[in-house]
């Protein structure tokens, strides 16, 4: 779980992946939640193979762990944040929980009081985690022999993980009668991050001297000794490259009916402890030790059992499969951003506590050389070898002329499963979350069903699950093309797209990959290809991109790499040809204000190019160069050849270029007792709740910079309308005195999409203020935080992606690349609030939007020193005065004044 959204400038390689979850814990499982839960449409699924087209209720849990209630057959997921789901058939899933509300908090009722043990060492207002609060990961499982402090035996018993830095972190105890709560905290079980003497991390009052923790107790209870020196370096520091994070908790029964915790997280890895079933409660060893094959036993930590020197390894989940005498242990790697390469890897014990071993007989505690000290290493992966790895960033492509819509289907970053086998369906599942291609951070959970192959390794299939059951399967019916993805085994954050492959009637393999195929057992299927040979299964499943049931095979080779193949349909030449003229002339639009993407290649090996009547308008490879402001629309002829074996054909686009906008002041908002636009459309802003597409709020005004501020509470924010910024050159600048900071809450937002969108917050990845954007990722951190109960100015400047970012008149931060979000989109702006994270609770003043305007960093020093009260009424042709004078003195006296200045800056918004 160390994790971490992209980042293009230096802070990627000081942050990337290192804050475990500020994304993902603290703003990447939050921030689909409330898209997904927004979004819950009621369907049905039908399990038959018609063509009848599926629907689905999709939720948003990150880290999903899985368990059925044997009371009422509903199947839950728990996941970080306090995120949860629950379905009847685990394909549509509804989520039920209400996040980190403090009070009547779904699972855990009073969440600060309840969990105030846990928190005194970590997750609440507490260095990463300030503002807000870090609970992830939970495991939960019934447990019949529990004692409830009423006497009564059986209690759902919820494992839970709070964290405040990448190491000092600990694992809770809550159980509950009720699956969905609320649970009642038990103990705090066990901490990692403590150092030998006094210490105390940035932000923090905590003091991490291992007295702080539950160490003490133990050893005055006899079961400890004394500390274990080995847990400190030289310098008294805590030794994570032996020792781990203490979070992603696993809990499960072992053939004899013993009850075990695998817990841990990149830094010394996963170890295992023995519980009391009675309580819950760990049984400590006691005692230092090895295991025969020369693993460690520690007196607290238990025996590990995977990873460790710092290797990206984090959610560990363990299951017994009692048909196959295994346990099969899963970990991911990776960071678990959209670009972070996050990946499931599988070994296999007879023992519970190892040693666990991969299809290649790789072991999976990490060697001895591994070993470069304390500190974890993001982006070292000298591990991506060893384990099975099942499933990587991939897409079934689909190109132009194909069946189906859109760009195909495929996973970013799937990983932190669970496991789920269903004896009484016989059937077996891996549950896990995942991004997808083109959709940024967004993430849900996708449940894929698994089968054993030959050597007894659970395979997952290509798709979702929908209620396929496996049967048997004829030659004819699995010979074909398929599209064709091979996992591998690299941990990288790259798309791999599919290619094509035929499985001939002869039984040989041709196309991407060459070799021989065979049909086996009824349904199992065996591919030699040139990297190995590939065990597995046929199975029909459901395609979301054609919406039609197809043929797939997974396989898994003796390396533990795993391959996938869906079967395409197949057409003639000529209605490939047709199918692809109609898709194009579809997509082509009739006018443009940004690139357009020309594709070059189409169904069936097809072809495609372009020519331009205009290059210097639109390339022939989409770039579009807009007129002047002022000039004419350009009239544009496209013309594309398309080319397959047999033919060829040329079609032609007429497109209309529209000019470059006029620079505008687009808004400007005094908060003057007003909500009011003072330029633009002279619109007045909206009051919204606690996220921008909410409503309920309350936003009052008093004393600001110059006369009134807006004064938000922490759970409202306002809804400033849409088409603000239309173009790639445009200045936002503003006051703000935050009350308080909260990671990653917005001060200013702008999306053209939910996607596709910036946001200046006072407190973002690396506790920095700074401006960021998703989907194409981009941070443009300040190098600092603002303070908090003190008056700051912001700005920034975006010029066809160059990036300036000032604080008080001063340039903090510049870069290149920056995306162009708002250009050719009716985008929408807010203030204080977003579509995922808590709103914003302090000051905000004298806000204005320049669109197509990029004032300079002189001109930007003047809107911090002039005191705007004194600001004069600008006469239009003296040039000496400078924009940002005309402006803030003309909307000083309202719209008289703004009259007179210059027509660039007026012109009316166009939506």
């Amino acid at each position: 779980m160390w994790k971490r959204i992209k980042a293009v400038t230096n802070i990627k390689e000081a942050f990337l992946i290192i804050t475990r979850s500020r994304i993902s814990k603290l703003l990447l499982c939050g921030l689909a939640i409330s898209m997904a839960a927004a979004v819950q449409p009621q369907s049905q699924v039908h399990a038959s193979e018609t063509d009848e087209a599926l629907t689905f209720s999709n939720a948003s849990v990150h880290d999903p762990s899985i368990i059925q209630d044997q009371k009422s057959g509903m199947y839950y997921v728990f996941g970080s944040h306090i995120a949860a789901a629950k379905s009847t058939d685990l394909i549509n899933w509804q989520n039920f929980t209400n996040g980190y509300a403090s009070v009547d908090n779904t699972i855990y009722g009073d969440l600060s009081e309840n969990l105030s043990e846990s928190f005194a060492w970590a997750g609440e207002d507490d260095a990463d985690s300030t503002g807000g609060y870090a609970v992830w990961a939970p495991d939960v499982i019934w447990n019949k022999q529990y004692r409830n402090t009423d006497g009564s035996k059986g209690a759902y018993m919820l494992y839970y993980s709070v964290s405040s830095t990448y190491i000092r972190s600990a694992i809770g105890l809550a159980v509950s009668k009720n699956i969905e709560g609320p649970y009642a905290y038990v103990d705090t079980i066990i901490y990692s991050g403590f150092q030998e003497e006094e210490a105390y991390d940035a932000n923090s009052d905590v003091n991490k001297q291992w007295e702080s923790t539950n160490i003490d107790e133990l050893i005055e209870e006899g079961v400890l000794e004394e500390p274990n020196p080995e847990w400190f370096t030289e310098n008294g520091a805590y030794n994570n490259a032996e020792y781990t994070n203490a979070i992603d908790a696993n809990i499960l029964y072992d053939k004899q009916g013993k009850l075990w915790m695998t817990y841990g997280s990149w830094s010394g890895g996963t170890f295992i402890l023995e519980l009391d079933k009675k309580t819950g409660i760990p049984l400590y060893p006691g005692q230092d030790g090895v295991t025969k094959d020369g693993r460690m036993i520690d007196r607290y930590f238990g025996t590990k059992i995977a990873a460790g020197y710092g290797r990206s390894s984090e959610g560990t989940y363990a299951v017994y499969d009692k048909e196959a005498g295994y346990y099969y242990l899963y970990l991911t790697y990776g960071g678990l951003a959209s670009d972070g390469g996050y990946q499931m890897r599988q070994f296999r014990s007879k023992s519970i506590t190892g040693p666990y071993v991969d299809a290649a007989g790789n072991e999976a505690v990490y060697p001895e050389s591994f070993d470069k000290g304390v500190g974890n290493f993001p982006g070292v992966n000298d591990h991506d070898a060893i384990g099975n790895k099942l499933i990587g960033n991939f897409l079934f492509s689909r190109e132009l002329g194909e069946d189906g819509t859109g760009d195909g289907v495929g996973y970013l970053s799937a990983g932190h499963n669970s496991y789920y086998i269903d004896a009484k369906a016989d059937k077996e599942f891996l549950v896990f979350h995942t991004r997808f291609p083109n959709k940024g951070e967004t993430h849900e959970v996708r449940v894929h069903q698994t089968f054993k192959n030959s050597n007894a390794w659970p395979v997952p299939t290509p798709y979702r699950y929908v209620g396929e059951t496996i049967t048997g399967v004829t030659q004819a019916e699995v010979a074909g093309t398929y599209k064709f993805i091979n996992h591998g085994h690299e941990i990288t954050g790259q798309l791999t797209e599919s290619t094509f492959v035929q499985l001939q009637d002869n039984g040989t393999v041709a196309g991407a990959q060459e070799g021989t195929w065979r049909l086996y057992d009824g349904y199992r299927a065996e591919l030699k290809l040139a990297d190995g040979t590939y065990d597995g299964v046929f199975i029909s499943q459901w395609d979301p991109t054609t919406e039609a049931w197809v043929m797939t095979f997974s396989g898994m080779s003796e390396n533990g790499q795993v391959i996938w193949g869906s079967q395409t349909s197949t057409a003639t030449d000529s209605e490939q040809m047709e199918k692809i003229k109609a898709e194009l002339t579809e997509s082509m639009p009739d006018s443009v204000m940004k690139d357009i993407v020309l594709p070059t290649t189409a169904a069936g090996g097809s072809t495609i190019q372009w020519t331009s009547s205009d290059p210097a308008v639109i390339s022939e490879t989409g770039i579009v160069t807009r007129p002047e402001a002022g000039q004419p629309a350009a009239l544009v002829t496209l013309t594309a050849l398309i080319q397959n074996e047999l033919q060829s054909e040329q079609l032609s686009f007429a497109i209309q270029v529209e000019p470059k906008e006029a620079g505008k002041l687009s808004a400007y908002y005094s908060f003057d007792g007003t909500y009011t636009n003072a330029a633009g459309d002279q619109t007045e802003a909206q009051v919204t709740g606690d996220r921008i597409n909410n409503t309920g709020g309350a936003v009052s005004f008093v004393e600001g910079v110059k006369g009134q501020a807006a004064s938000f509470d922490g759970k409202s924010g306002l809804s400033l309308g849409k088409g603000l910024i239309t173009q790639n050159a445009y200045t936002v600048a503003f006051w703000i005195k935050p009350t308080e900071l909260k990671q990653f809450t917005t001060a200013f937002f702008g999306a053209a999409t939910e996607q596709s969108w910036i946001s200046l917050t006072p407190v973002g990845p690396a506790n920095q203020t700074m401006l960021w954007s998703g989907q194409q990722w981009y941070d443009a951190p300040i190098g600092s935080t603002i303070t908090a109960g003190a008056w700051t100015h912001l700005a920034f400047t975006v010029d066809a992606g160059q990036i300036s970012v000032y604080v008080n008149g001063e340039e903090k931060f510049t870069g290149e690349a920056f995306p162009n979000i708002f250009e050719g989109s009716a985008a929408a702006f807010s203030l204080g609030v977003n579509y995922w994270d808590q709103p914003f609770k302090g000051l905000i003043d004298e806000l204005y939007i320049q669109d197509g305007i990029v004032l300079p960093a002189d001109e930007i020093k003047a809107l911090y020193e002039e005191a705007p009260a004194a600001i004069p009424v600008a006469p239009l042709a003296e040039e000496s005065i400078s924009q940002s004078t005309l402006l803030y003195g003309a909307l000083v006296f309202g719209a008289v004044a703004v009259a007179r200045v210059p027509l660039q800056h007026l012109k009316k918004s166009e939506e």
